[in-house]
């Protein structure tokens, strides 16, 4: 199995990425959160990868962060959800707001996602809820193609419950609160009147 190719970018397409390692071209299918994010053609990138293997079919999926990896290997574990359906719920969704979206029964979040339906989005929920952690939310493992993600304060979580409280959905709290550039010393009140501020532009 490959763990991860690192090598230059020579190619891009609509779900695709092409890297060349001495020599040999790679083509790693990959979500469009994923090629919103690489680096010109002709810069080096590290992807981690997860080789697809079936009697007709071997295929490379690719992702920037272990994170992303993480979770694409848990939403193919579920029966029902193939890998081009969990590379479009992951450009639909980043991984944390995916976990959020889980732990809190957010279903439409999920149901928004091209190819997942109400009914599947439940099914999601009940077989992935175990096997997702809060903490991991706020610790993050961006790897080395991304900034790391900052560690989530209590003033975060009190700002994410009192959105939800004002009867925005515990999805759309976390990903405002996440847009948010709060320093450690800010207090829930003022990142409270900024995240409602970053509301304005879902």
């Amino acid at each position: 199995m490959l763990a991860f190719i690192k090598g230059r970018l020579i190619e891009t397409g609509t779900d695709y990425v092409v890297l060349d390692n001495q020599g040999i071209g790679y083509l790693i299918y990959t979500p469009l959160s994923v090629l919103e994010n690489l680096p010109p053609i002709g810069q080096n990138i590290k992807m981690y990868t997860y080789m697809y293997v079936r009697e007709d079919q071997l295929t490379l999926y690719g992702f920037l962060t272990r994170d992303d990896l993480k979770i694409f290997k848990l939403l193919i574990g579920v029966s029902g959800i193939g890998p081009k359906g969990a590379l479009g719920l992951l450009s639909r969704i980043s991984p944390n707001e995916f976990r959020f979206a889980v732990m809190s029964g957010d279903s439409k979040t999920i149901a928004k996602a091209p190819g997942i339906g109400p009914k599947t989005a439940q099914k999601l929920i009940i077989e992935l809820k175990d096997k997702l952690k809060l903490e991991d939310m706020f610790e993050g493992d961006p790897g080395e193609n991304a900034d790391a993600a900052r560690g989530g304060s209590s003033a975060e979580k009190e700002t994410i419950m009192a959105l939800a409280a004002l009867g925005y959905s515990e999805t759309e709290a976390f990903r405002a609160v996440q847009k948010v550039e709060a320093s450690s010393d800010m207090d829930s009140e003022t990142l409270l009147k900024l995240a409602l501020k970053q509301m304005l532009t879902f």
